[in-house]
């Protein structure tokens, strides 16, 4: 898995107070094979999608993780 994809399902799963690995299947919003193959071959992309209740943006620094809530 992405990096940056592991830190933005870590940070989901700090908010909702659980393991990540008690989350919903990342698969049920966005290919996560697809997704971080992307983010692989085209490292100056900026991805956007949403999960559970959260719009998540990955931009091209790996680091640079936002979650944020959907409603917002």
């Amino acid at each position: 898995m992405h990096p940056a994809i592991a830190t933005a399902l870590d940070r989901i799963a700090a908010r909702e107070g659980r393991d990540r690995t008690a989350l919903p299947p990342l698969y049920e919003a966005v290919d996560p094979e697809v997704l971080g193959a992307l983010l692989e071959l085209n490292p100056d992309v900026t991805v956007r999608f949403e999960y559970e209740d959260y719009r998540v943006v990955i931009a091209p620094n790996p680091h640079d993780v936002k979650v944020i809530d959907a409603d917002r």
